[in-house]
């Protein structure tokens, strides 16, 4: 039925809608985008919440690691752990969250795990950022600027983004996993990955909207190159979108990346503490010790939930449907 929007299509629409905030112009009071932006955000309780959480996430995986009180690889209290009597000791003075199977401070791993799961989330993000904004840019200078042969390049880089926004993005992360070998670096080629093409087709999409404004006219009528103004004009006036996008998909690639690691497609090392590691490791203590797996799901999806409620906020300050 041709009415009826496949999955592709709805990720594909919902990405040129968020492309389009970067074509409106300033109000006339001469506010910036960004500084009207910011002023609708401090007003949103779910930006500050969001804003809020992340700033705890952030401080735990930075400052946190060194401020643990045990060792989070060291098994302390190995001798206290039964796994015959299904025995792991509980929260108690001195180990907040209480220990692991293996005896280990599930406190200090869980506070250490922070930093693994900030890292994979930041940098898979950027690999599909990157990726993602060259091809996206080459294809919207190509389609804005390029003339037929720009066409014809747009067209055939986004009939390769189509494809790619069809797949389900956590089977095609798992595809790329199992083909590269399980280990920390996988899981960011993989999960950064899945989000090339929605980088791509976001940016292309806001710079073809940025190459129809009068100041692109102007530059085109001065004889400015074409290249230039796809690079000094169009490309900065057209990332605001793409930021908003940023700092949705890391919520969805933290959760992704803990997902693989779930799979077993992570870092085998389960002595290195991860959220994701953690709680695969934990999935057969849950009749015994179901804190184990419960503890790094809660930071988990704490830490997506405050990257989705800034991020969607983001997204309605920047929407021009609600300036004023």
């Amino acid at each position: 039925m041709s009415g009826v929007l496949t999955p592709g299509r709805k990720k594909i629409e919902k990405l040129d809608r968020l492309s389009e905030l970067s074509a409106r112009r300033d109000d006339e009071r001469g506010v910036s985008l960004w500084q009207e932006a910011f002023r609708r955000l401090r007003r949103n309780p779910a930006a500050i919440i969001g804003a809020l959480i992340l700033a705890a996430f952030v401080l735990v995986a930075v400052v946190g690691p060194f401020l643990v009180p045990h060792d989070p690889v060291a098994q302390t209290w190995r001798g206290e752990v039964s796994d015959a009597r299904a025995h792991y000791p509980g929260p108690r003075a001195e180990n907040w969250f209480g220990v692991d199977h293996l005896g280990r401070d599930e406190f200090s791993r869980i506070v250490v795990g922070a930093r693994q799961t900030l890292l994979v989330g930041v940098v898979s993000t950027l690999i599909g950022l990157v990726v993602g904004a060259i091809i996206g840019g080459t294809a919207g200078a190509a389609a804005g600027l390029g003339g037929r042969f720009g066409r014809w390049v747009d067209n055939a880089l986004m009939r390769v983004v189509d494809m790619l926004l069809a797949l389900p993005s956590l089977l095609l992360a798992v595809s790329i996993a199992a083909l590269l070998g399980p280990s920390l670096v996988t899981v960011m080629i993989a999960v950064g990955t899945v989000s090339v093409p929605v980088f791509a087709r976001l940016l292309r999409g806001s710079m073809i909207a940025q190459s129809n404004t009068d100041y692109v006219l102007a530059s085109t009528s001065l004889g400015v190159k074409r290249g230039r103004i796809a690079l000094t004009h169009i490309l900065p006036n057209s990332l605001a979108p793409v930021i908003v996008q940023a700092t949705l998909t890391l919520a969805t690639a933290i959760i992704e990346a803990a997902a693989l690691s779930f799979l077993g497609l992570g870092n085998q090392d389960s002595s290195i503490p991860e959220w994701g590691v953690m709680l695969a490791d934990a999935q057969r203590y849950l009749d015994a010790a179901p804190r184990l797996a419960v503890l790094p799901a809660i930071g988990i999806i704490v830490t997506a939930l405050g990257f989705t409620l800034l991020g969607e906020a983001m997204r309605e300050a920047l929407d021009p449907k609600l300036r004023k």
